[in-house]
């Protein structure tokens, strides 16, 4: 067996977050490899067999961009991509998603350095489905990534040139507030609705590149109102927070569906703003297209959470309180809406 060196630098790196307390996240590799690993200030020395040399190297250059990203890294992401880089979880890939470890590609370059793929199961799921159909469904709970990634897949299309433009809607339902009783115009009265759809773009696509193409219309953030009447050739549909779309709603995004255009709506059905007495499009539609071809539904649950962990521990929380207390029904109407604006969606 040949054994190599290598020197890895860790620029503009928080070394405390990303070695782990008592260098958890540093000893956690070294269990799992062969080779000597060792951190000394900013530089992490390797020593092994080359090919585990390489794959530990494409793990640390992955936890750099993660944390980078998100500010920090936790031991569930340590763990989460040295499983991927290594293929330990090839088996279950392929049960649940028919995807080879060698046929995941990146989903979007965000910049020369940094890219975007999915980072579950269940966000794999998401992202082939995409790929094969024209009409995807990403149902699940808050945290789970739905409208960035969808955003990001939306993002890689249009990079591509398999689309011409991107169309994200929202429908301005939100914890029972009405847009009559926003202060402003009716610009100002809708963009707070559309927000996170903002903030992942802005996230993915640098700020003078994102104005000229809102400018030039390649990418249109409309409140799903706006929708009716049109058809949307060569484009990417982007449905968020589809769980406030009504029955009739829902049917009428659904067919602006144009030639070459591609959709995904996503939403939480845990979450529903709508009175009582309006049916969500969203909980109906399962039914209604479950035998289309060309359409899929993808279920993401508490294992695809990728945001703080305590958001998962929510999720548990409530799931809990509904199997002990019929939760839902003990819920009062103002509190649903005060704990569904609190936990917003992405």
């Amino acid at each position: 067996m040949i054994l190599t060196d290598k020197n890895i630098l860790l620029e503009n790196v928080d070394l405390v977050n990303f070695a782990g307390i008592n260098e958890k996240n540093i000893d956690f590799l070294r269990d799992r490899f062969k080779a000597n690993i060792t951190l000394r200030g900013e530089n992490i020395f390797l020593k092994g067999a080359k090919e585990e040399i390489s794959q530990i190297e494409i793990i640390i250059k992955e936890l750099v961009l993660l944390q980078k990203r998100q500010g920090k890294i936790s031991e569930g992401d340590v763990n989460l991509i040295v499983e991927l880089v290594t293929g330990s979880q090839d088996l279950a890939l392929e049960k649940r998603t028919g995807v080879k470890r060698e046929e995941i590609d990146d989903v979007i370059l965000v910049e020369k350095s940094d890219y975007i793929k999915p980072k579950t199961l269940g966000q794999l799921e998401l992202f082939r489905k995409s790929k094969t159909n024209e009409i995807v469904f990403a149902i699940g709970p808050a945290g789970t990534g739905k409208t960035y990634l969808a955003v990001a897949i939306a993002l890689a299309a249009l990079k591509a040139k398999k689309v011409n433009r991107i169309v994200l809607s929202r429908p301005a339902v939100e914890a029972g507030e009405s847009l009559g009783f926003l202060p402003g115009d009716l610009s100002e009265k809708v963009n707070p609705y559309l927000k996170p759809l903002f903030d992942a773009l802005e996230d993915m696509v640098p700020r003078e590149k994102l104005e000229t193409y809102f400018e030039k219309n390649i990418i249109e953030i409309i409140p799903l109102a706006y929708m009716r009447g049109r058809t949307l050739n060569n484009a990417f549909l982007i449905l968020d927070e589809a769980q406030n779309a009504t029955s009739m709603q829902m049917k009428m995004f659904l067919t602006r569906l144009g030639i070459n255009s591609k959709c995904i709506i996503t939403g939480d059905i845990t979450q529903i703003d709508l009175p009582a007495k309006q049916t969500s499009g969203l909980v109906q539609i399962q039914n209604i297209l479950k035998n289309i071809e060309g359409v899929e539904f993808v279920y993401l649950d508490k294992k695809d959470v990728v945001r703080h962990r305590l958001v998962k521990d929510i999720i548990n929380a409530y799931e809990e309180f509904s199997v002990n207390t019929n939760g839902i029904n003990s819920i009062s109407s103002s509190e649903k809406s005060d704990t569904d604006s609190n936990i917003a969606e992405e």
